[in-house]
């Protein structure tokens, strides 16, 4: 980073108004364990604001969000806890006394240029995360910094445990805590409380187990069919090295865009062999930014055209399962994917085709497959060049509600899609139904991204 970062406190934040002496113990569902060894996932919310000096950093923005983390953790308990092994599934224990770390940075950064509408350097974006603590026998769940750019604004960076939070969940809690920061209020609306009942999420029997099975057969296949040492290791992975050669960079699509793209696709369609299918062209937001993303990374990339490609994508199941609970916390999503080749996605109905097997995936969807236990091994022996595109985040998260007092976000990024086969999404800024899509990759090929996506349009 062409900056220096001066780290200037690392806070230990405890709940407030807790006064029980008994610890709290939440098991892990099926659910949390689909993702137990996933990469934490890490957010960056900047907030320009030419006030930001240091004197009122430290005495304003620092201690209001102090204050409003800990009464924020005070209804969700078990992010201030650790994530520790039973003996036969890993549970979230909260004891009192327990903390969130909080680090307080300054960075000589230009805010500007993280936040504008040109590439960086995606590294530049790794100093303004916390760290999050883990051991072979324990892992902290969430940890948090807030990074000053004196006269220029700050960045909240967000660090979370896969296991523990999908981004439904981490997203309520972002907005608790910026409801409680600035409403300077410790009660939340009914939509931001969250229900911690295990009870709800009626898996078959043993699937935990044999989703844990699972992600032990993956460490073996990639560590070469070796037994692991510590196959009850909590230790988490590290965050992804990048190299000084990848690039980050937004694409939105406007409301016009996506209408454009949406009729597009129904004029398309008529004309296509595929109308005769009793299926439904389900042409959702979600559908037509993702079915574009992809096929955009997919031809940016060339290459061999018969190489293994396809995609992946999270479904709520808050609304599925019974009684439905839109404010569960802890994981409540599964996946479904499709692979193909690459030249089913670049010829002239490859934009049609990415369209309708999205489209096809989602109206297939039925409750029975949320106990889908996927094949984790498979993932260890994809073969070399295979170009799976995920999808991180959600257009219906709000993120850019994030006010904590000092107005709305000017740029929320997932910093954790890494390179290339991850793009994140979000709702737009400025609030008029437009998609920010995030991407990660090399300088050469995001160039060519950056052209497919803007020509796609025209």
């Amino acid at each position: 980073m062409d900056s220096s970062l001066n780290i200037i406190e690392v806070a230990r934040v405890t709940p407030s108004n807790y006064e029980s002496s008994e610890s709290l113990t939440l098991p892990l569902t099926f659910f949390d364990l689909l993702y137990f060894k996933f990469r934490p996932v890490e957010r960056v919310i900047f907030y320009r604001l030419t006030d930001a000096t240091r004197l009122f950093f430290d005495s304003v923005i620092v201690p209001n969000l102090k204050v409003s983390l800990s009464s924020a953790l005070s209804h969700y308990l078990p992010l201030a806890g650790q994530l520790v092994w039973d003996v036969q599934v890993p549970n979230i224990v909260y004891c009192p006394n327990d903390v969130v770390l909080f680090t307080v940075a300054e960075s000589n950064a230009e805010i500007s240029r993280l936040t504008g509408k040109e590439t960086f350097p995606s590294i530049e974006l790794y100093p303004l995360l916390p760290e999050l603590q883990s051991s072979d026998e324990s892992s902290s769940l969430v940890s948090f910094q807030v990074t000053l750019f004196p006269n220029q604004g700050f960045c909240i960076g967000v660090k979370a445990h896969h296991a523990v939070l999908d981004g439904k969940t981490t997203t309520m809690f972002l907005k608790s805590w910026a409801h409680a920061c600035k409403h300077q209020d410790s009660s939340l609306p009914l939509d931001l409380i969250p229900t911690h009942d295990r009870t709800i999420i009626k898996s078959p029997a043993d699937s935990e187990n044999k989703v844990l099975n699972g992600w032990h057969s993956f460490a073996k296949m990639l560590a070469g069919g070796k037994e692991q040492n510590k196959p009850k290791s909590l230790k988490l992975r590290p965050s992804m090295e990048l190299g000084p050669d990848i690039v980050r960079y937004t694409f939105e699509l406007t409301r016009e865009n996506i209408q454009t793209l949406r009729e597009r696709h129904k004029k398309d369609y008529s004309l296509s062999s595929s109308c005769s299918s009793s299926k439904e062209l389900r042409l959702s937001t979600f559908v037509i930014v993702f079915s574009y993303a992809l096929v955009c990374l997919i031809k940016a990339r060339g290459g061999e055209p018969n190489r293994a490609a396809g995609f992946a994508f999270s479904i709520d199941c808050r609304s599925l399962i019974d009684p439905p609970t839109p404010n569960y916390f802890g994981n409540c999503i599964a996946g479904c994917y499709r692979m193909k080749t690459a030249e089913t996605f670049m010829g002239d109905e490859g934009l049609l085709t990415a369209a309708r097997m999205v489209s096809d995936s989602i109206e297939e969807w039925d409750e029975s497959m949320m106990w889908t236990i996927p094949d984790l091994a498979a993932y260890a022996t994809l073969l070399p060049g295979t170009q799976m595109i995920l999808a991180s985040g959600s257009t219906r998260f709000g993120v850019y509600g994030l006010d904590f007092g000092w107005g709305r976000p000017d740029k929320v990024m997932i910093v954790s899609i890494g390179q290339g086969n991850v793009v994140s999404l979000s709702d737009s800024r400025n609030g008029n139904g437009g998609v920010e899509i995030g991407f990660s990759l090399k300088k050469q090929e995001m160039d060519s991204l950056i052209d497919l996506l803007h020509h796609g349009l025209s």
